[in-house]
């Protein structure tokens, strides 16, 4: 434990690349703690009795657990105790926007817990290749459409409690939207590595199949499934509605950094603007700094700094490494012939409220210019590619693009189909959560029986409780 109690306050030091080092590689920014170090931030951990860090968690993972024993010591311990509730553990030490540790009362008067980071030194020192254990089954079938975060999370839920699962996925890799995810933040092959853990249940993986092209939602139910989870994200992006969109050097920065990670090579200007103000537009000029070295990179967004969707961890790390960002600025049109030559835009400012509450935006008069550049990259948001979905799903998609069932439990309007996502990893996992709670809740009523709580995930028989003190976490998808 901490002798000093001023050190309470102040965060073991978490190694990471220098800037200069950083922006010449894809190579990982942050590295693990070693035993001791790990050991010492698990010390500071207070061990609340109210645990606002566990209600931050949209998994409601009880992390006073795991760094109470990283603090011990007891690594083993501490792995099982994350995997118990956390599937994708291995890929979320090190991509999980850390809501927990938003959270941490540390934070009142010093610097939170690190731990995203005891999650990755129980996941690293301890014994994390334990497999699960799935109940005895159920000999009922279900469906789930995309292998991302919301579908791989359900699928362990069913597992978990008997079902057969089998997982459709149109592209030749797992991880949804989360392969997109920079090498310099996730450099290996963590996901197939959490779910190696998947090896005893009864769940088949079928590749490069596409709802709406290879199969329909109507031939999985006749064929035997008994309900359909669709998990499907939003994997494409949504257009600037500008004259100069198709102009060659207009990049997509989800068809980018899927490339960046799968292929082909990707090739960028001199003069590089990317547009939009979130994670997946950071993700892409942090990328494009290291793709194109000494090249000009340039964040333009159409609100102010504090509205931006980015993560302050993003956000930071971008202007560690040069980028430039400028603010309040609406793009106009893209500018040239047959390529972008420069991006024109107009200054706007905050105006009185729509009706729904939010600011609209005044342009400021005599403000037009353009900004010169070769390459444009738009990170303005993505949707889900709903293209062949009958419409009597009557999906709801809202602004954050991903389709949703109407329904509390995520059933939409056809009988045994659910769908749900989220707005980041730890977010789609839980919805995929709610869904697969949704969906056999469904499966037991229709056979006159009461929903199976998760069971324990290594079959130890220990039912799953929520810690002490917790208060309940609110749902945002």
């Amino acid at each position: 434990m901490p002798t000093d109690p001023a050190s309470r306050y102040e965060r073991t030091e978490i190694p990471s690349e220098t800037r200069e080092e950083r922006i010449t590689t894809f190579g990982e920014l942050l590295h693990s703690y070693t035993t001791d170090e790990a050991m010492l931030e698990g010390q500071r951990c207070l061990q609340c009795a109210m645990p606002y860090c566990v209600q931050g968690c949209p998994i409601t993972q009880d992390c006073r657990e795991y760094n109470l024993l990283v603090g011990l010591g007891r690594f083993d311990e501490a792995a099982k105790v994350v995997l118990r509730e956390n599937p994708l553990a291995m890929a979320l030490c090190k991509t999980c926007y850390h809501y927990c540790e938003q959270a941490c009362i540390m934070e009142e008067r010093g610097v939170p817990i690190a731990i995203r980071h005891l999650k990755r030194a129980a996941m690293e020192f301890g014994q994390s290749n334990r497999l699960y254990v799935p109940s005895q089954p159920l000999h009922q079938r279900v469906a789930v459409v995309g292998a991302g975060p919301a579908g791989l999370m359900a699928a362990w839920e069913l597992c978990l409690r008997g079902y057969a699962v089998t997982i459709y996925e149109e592209e030749a890799y797992i991880g949804g939207q989360a392969a997109t995810i920079p090498k310099y933040h996730m450099d290996g092959n963590e996901l197939e590595i959490d779910v190696a853990r998947f090896r005893n249940f009864d769940c088949t993986f079928v590749m490069e199949r596409r709802l709406g092209r290879d199969f329909t939602l109507r031939g999985l139910l006749d064929s035997g499934y008994r309900a359909v989870y669709l998990a499907l994200g939003n994997s494409t992006y949504r257009g600037l509605g500008v004259p100069g969109e198709g102009l060659a050097g207009v990049v997509p920065a989800l068809e980018m950094l899927r490339d960046v990670n799968e292929g082909p090579p990707v090739a960028l200007g001199k003069q590089i603007v990317v547009i939009g103000g979130g994670d997946v537009a950071m993700d892409a000029i942090r990328s494009a700094r290291r793709l194109a070295p000494g090249a000009s990179v340039t964040v333009v967004y159409y609100r102010t700094r504090e509205k931006m969707a980015a993560s302050d961890e993003e956000l930071s790390g971008a202007i560690e490494e040069g980028v430039r960002f400028r603010f309040e600025l609406a793009t106009l049109r893209v500018v040239g012939t047959s390529r972008v030559e420069g991006l024109a835009v107009r200054r706007v400012t905050s105006g009185p409220p729509s009706p729904s509450g939010r600011p609209t935006l005044v342009a400021v008069p005599g403000s037009d210019e353009t900004i010169p550049c070769d390459t444009v990259i738009l990170g303005i948001g993505e949707r889900a590619d709903l293209t062949g979905l009958p419409p009597e799903l009557d999906l709801f998609t809202g602004g954050r693009g991903w389709p949703q069932g109407k329904h509390p439990d995520t059933m939409t309007g056809i009988d045994g189909v659910f769908a749900s996502g989220g707005k980041s990893v730890v977010h789609a996992m839980a919805a995929g959560t709610r869904s697969a709670e949704g969906i056999d809740a469904y499966l037991r009523r229709k056979d006159g029986l009461p929903p199976i709580p998760r069971p324990d995930p290594f079959g130890e028989g220990i039912p799953p409780t929520l810690p002490s003190g917790y208060g309940g976490a609110t749902w945002e998808p």
